[in-house]
């Protein structure tokens, strides 16, 4: 049963209390409880803005070179239900004012047939690939995947077949909460296979990249950045250095393939 309208309004009242809630999974008993209910079974992907990326040298053949939205309109192609939101809940609940609130997440899956109708509104397949095209030239980067808090706060049975595709900013997103919530949990959302983020040696130690990471997984050693290991290489460090001093390469020619039947493992569109 899809959720009213009120339980919509409840849950943007307390988006802020995310961080609460991250911290909570990492409690013993109640962490494994909360991994079960809104996280079982995600598999989820983020995938950089495009602008951002280097090829890397030893790729010899053009076929090879990764376009991470080419796995958001390969999913629109396939699938046949499609579903734009009218808001985005993460950037209207914290009253964002620097990305469109209006650019809602894109669902695909027979289970959105089930939203509340009041929440968006089914859409043609050429209407999903022109949303996607607008989110991306908006700044957004795109997360994609099984997402059971959808399915949760959607209040739909089946998540098996709702697949998410969330337009994410850095500013609002909700997986900013992802320095609290416990390993297990944060090893479901992962970056994008063959993408490498590295600072250089143009470094000043500036800390533009510290503050515009929005998992906090950057910090500064002796006057030079330093990416962790958690990093989800969504490229916002890129964009922001003013030095041109982090880049983000394609490694390994990583075919868009692997990640798609990955992803078809997880969730189905069809």
């Amino acid at each position: 049963m899809s959720r009213p309208m009120w339980f919509v309004r409840l849950i943007e009242k307390g988006f802020p209390g995310r961080f609460a809630l991250a911290a909570l999974t990492r409690a013993p008993v109640l962490g494994a409880l909360l991994d079960r209910w809104l996280f079982e079974g995600d598999d989820i992907v983020y995938l950089p803005r495009e602008r951002v990326i280097s090829v890397g040298k030893e790729l010899d053949e053009p076929s090879q070179t990764m376009l991470p939205s080419q796995i958001v309109h390969h999913f629109i192609d396939q699938a046949q239900y499609h579903w734009i939101m009218n808001f985005c809940i993460c950037r209207k609940s914290s009253n964002c004012r620097d990305y469109p609130q209006t650019l809602g997440c894109l669902f695909l899956g027979r289970a959105v047939l089930d939203i509340n109708p009041k929440l968006g509104r089914l859409v043609s397949k050429e209407e999903a690939h022109r949303h996607a095209r607008i989110c991306r030239e908006a700044g957004l980067f795109h997360l994609v995947g099984k997402n059971r808090l959808d399915t949760v706060w959607l209040g739909l049975e089946s998540g098996d077949q709702l697949m998410t595709i969330c337009n994410c900013c850095p500013c609002c997103c909700l997986w900013r909460f992802t320095p609290y919530i416990d390993r297990r949990i944060r090893s479901k959302i992962s970056r994008m296979p063959g993408i490498s983020v590295r600072v250089t040696d143009d470094c000043v130690g500036c800390g533009a990249c510290v503050d515009a990471c929005f998992i906090k997984n950057i910090r500064q050693e002796d006057g030079h950045s330093v990416i962790g290991d958690g990093c989800l290489g969504c490229g916002n460090c890129v964009e922001v250095c003013p030095n041109n001093a982090i880049v983000m390469v394609n490694e390994s020619g990583v075919h868009i393939d692997e990640v798609i039947r990955r992803l078809e493992k997880a969730v189905s569109v069809q």
